[in-house]
């Protein structure tokens, strides 16, 4: 995929992703419940050398123990930063439409609701991002 350019809502931070994303997901656990108010969240999760903010300033905040990035104009989350995965999840929804091509979900153990869909859902994380195969059965 080539270089992409998104921005906060405002405009004023703007990030380039280069390349493709390591996965598309929705997470369930519960500090993206907490911080989204949903009951989860879109990620399109890429190295952090393929996330680069090249305009506007930012600030960093964890509710827990996951750091994440907002515009500090406006509020936007823009990405999380899961410690010692060398990651940064992307808000799905800063992207172009139909750029969002989800493949999974995580942390499915920790879901409101089960979301029945074609897609696997694993209970916490999946073999790729350092966990199991273990899934949810819904």
């Amino acid at each position: 995929m080539p270089d992409l350019n998104i921005a906060c809502h405002c405009g004023n931070v703007k990030i380039k992703l280069t390349g493709d994303p390591v996965v598309d997901l929705y997470c369930h656990c519960k500090d993206c419940q907490r911080i989204a108010g949903a009951g989860c969240v879109p990620y399109s999760v890429y190295p952090e050398a393929a996330v680069e903010v090249t305009e506007g300033k930012t600030m960093r905040w964890a509710l827990k123990n996951n750091p994440r990035t907002r515009c500090a104009n406006c509020g936007t989350y823009l990405f999380g930063h899961p410690e010692g995965m060398g990651v940064h999840g992307i808000s799905a929804y800063l992207l172009p439409a139909g750029t969002f091509k989800p493949q999974l979900h995580i942390m499915c153990d920790d879901a409101l609701l089960p979301i029945k869909d074609d897609l696997p859902h694993f209970k916490g994380f999946p073999p790729s991002l350092g966990g199991s195969d273990e899934k949810v059965d819904w």
